[in-house]
């Protein structure tokens, strides 16, 4: 499987979220996994400023000269997304939140009604299954957790995919691996 993960951690004191990536890397690349993990914090990646240029003027790239366009090319050629991040004020990382939003080419602009709810239409034929790696900070609890999962599962939902899991730092590597093995 092709995997792509974004780090969201924006502290290079954090040593601990990045070791765990990294060993996580290496433990689903003994299994025949393809694994490209891109550390948000030494990339230059500007903020989304809602200016829909990505939909109307180059369609499908931001008009921003940044290194969000290796993010969406990686993306789209995934088969799973791992978004990495510590949990911050109840969220994932600002980091990992501007390079998210910085996904939005990746969808038409124009919408769909499906039962009672608006989509945008798919751009490409197949997009990756998405999930979530978080660690927990001192103040974190499992709502926080909820909320997490609940918006990335929203969204999975508008990039036309799956939202496989949410798992934490603290789990064991093997078993987050596995989990990215089953599916």
């Amino acid at each position: 499987m092709k995997i792509t993960m974004l780090n969201g951690n924006p502290n290079p004191d954090n040593v601990a979220f990045d070791n765990y990536l990294r060993e996580l890397s290496h433990h689903l690349e003994l299994r025949h996994h393809t694994v490209n993990v891109f550390n948000l914090r030494e990339m230059d990646i500007k903020y989304c400023v809602g200016c829909f240029s990505c939909w109307v003027k180059t369609p499908g790239k931001c008009i921003k000269k940044d290194n969000s366009g290796d993010i969406c090319r990686a993306y789209i050629n995934s088969d799973l997304v791992l978004f990495a991040s510590p949990v911050i004020m109840g969220f994932t990382s600002a980091l990992l939140k501007k390079t998210h939003e910085k996904l939005l080419p990746l969808v038409h602009p124009y919408l769909e009604f499906v039962q009672t709810e608006v989509r945008h239409l798919a751009r490409y034929e197949k997009y990756p299954l998405m999930a979530l790696l978080l660690e927990k900070g001192n103040d974190t609890d499992e709502e926080d957790i909820k909320i997490i999962s609940d918006i990335y599962r929203r969204d999975a939902i508008n990039f036309k995919t799956q939202f496989c899991f949410t798992k934490l730092t603290s789990d064991p590597l093997g078993e987050v691996a596995d989990e990215i093995d089953s599916v």
